[in-house]
């Protein structure tokens, strides 16, 4: 009898797991959050230093004192990133609003491949930091493209976003945390 019975419960067991999932999936998406997104121990903390050549000019460096005082939105992207030409548009638009300033952050690529593929689709970001070997990125917690994060202007990290951005995560995530931290300081 067991044997017979044995197959429908472990049936109903895992049909339970999975109603279960969906059921949880969905209080998610009611409640507006991604459970794909991955947490970053560097929100509410001071973003990481970083000292990198200017992909446009080399001889001169970007770093985060050049943005201190103003928030920014630092786009992590690379020429040989699919998402990133995705993306792209996006950022573009959010560049051309000038409700925060965009800065590049061009992840292990070469400089002629990242300035071509900015020649094709335009260059949105008002400086870019080239990190050609990866290792600033480290310091973030960057380990692809694109990524993005939001810094407020005393250079704590508010927002971070895996994935390519789109106009409803610039809506609802970025303009919503730039609207909050204006309100904030008034």
């Amino acid at each position: 009898m067991l044997k017979r019975v044995l197959p429908l419960i472990v049936f109903a067991a895992l049909a339970l797991l999975l109603l279960a999932g969906i059921w949880m999936r969905k209080q998610d998406e009611t409640l507006g959050r991604n459970p794909s997104d991955i947490p970053s121990p560097l929100i509410g903390k001071k973003a990481p230093i970083f000292a990198l050549p200017d992909l446009h000019h080399p001889e001169r460096v970007v770093s985060n004192g050049d943005f201190a005082g103003t928030p920014y939105l630092l786009n992590v992207w690379g020429s040989w990133c699919p998402e990133c030409r995705t993306e792209h548009p996006v950022i573009t638009e959010l560049a051309k609003t000038g409700k925060i300033r965009v800065v590049g952050f061009n992840y292990k690529d070469e400089a002629t491949d990242a300035l071509r593929w900015l020649g094709q689709f335009g260059d949105p970001y008002s400086v870019i930091a080239a990190d050609t070997d990866g290792r600033s990125a480290i310091e973030w917690g960057i380990y692809g493209a694109p990524e993005t994060f939001v810094v407020d202007a005393a250079g704590v990290v508010v927002f971070k976003h895996i994935g390519a951005l789109t106009p409803q995560v610039i809506e609802r995530e970025v303009i919503a945390r730039l609207d909050a931290l204006q309100g904030a300081g008034r």
